[in-house]
């Protein structure tokens, strides 16, 4: 089974993701994020001297979908999540669900705020990061997206439970 999980920079993506292989347990579900398969710095475009992370062509998508066909040999649910898993048409095609975390501006850039992963963005960048996923969530493909408020605490028993996958928990 391949879950999606789509939504803005810290909307929650990654935490959901490790919540579900969790519940699903390690044995038989796997965790990809978009992030690890972005192509080197130095092949992404710059805006006003940073380099821009924030369009589908930074995933090395090629690569992002083998460790995909891999991961369905060897496990029963591969959980796919980033900013763009939503924007390609091959993913869309494989997805038996597609989960979108939703938060608004004000929640995002509060955590944006926080989150010092990649060092400190500049105020223009953060916009620009909202603004990008603004402009690239505009022609996803919506059918059969399970929309989350992600402004709360997500309930990972509940969502397998609407999915109709509860029978498969290990342990939450």
């Amino acid at each position: 089974m391949n879950i999606g999980i789509g939504g803005s920079s810290n909307s929650g993506k990654s935490t959901l993701a490790i919540k579900l292989v969790e519940a699903l347990g390690k044995d038989r579900a796997i965790h990809l994020c978009q992030d690890d398969y972005v192509f080197p710095k130095e092949e992404l475009r710059i805006i006003n001297n940073h380099t821009d992370w924030e369009y589908p062509a930074t995933i090395n998508f090629s690569n992002f979908m083998k460790a995909v066909e891999k991961a369905n040999q060897n496990y029963q649910y591969i959980i796919c999540e980033g900013i763009f898993a939503f924007n390609f048409e091959a993913l869309n095609n494989i997805y038996d669900y597609k989960i979108m975390l939703d938060i608004d501006y004000k929640t995002f850039l509060q955590r944006k705020r926080k989150d010092h992963r990649w060092g400190v963005e500049p105020e223009w960048y953060i916009q620009h990061i909202w603004n990008s996923m603004l402009q690239w969530n505009k022609n996803i493909d919506r059918s059969n997206l399970i929309h989350i408020n992600a402004q709360q605490e997500i309930d990972t028993r509940q969502l397998l439970k609407e999915m109709k996958i509860e029978k498969a928990i290990k342990a939450i």
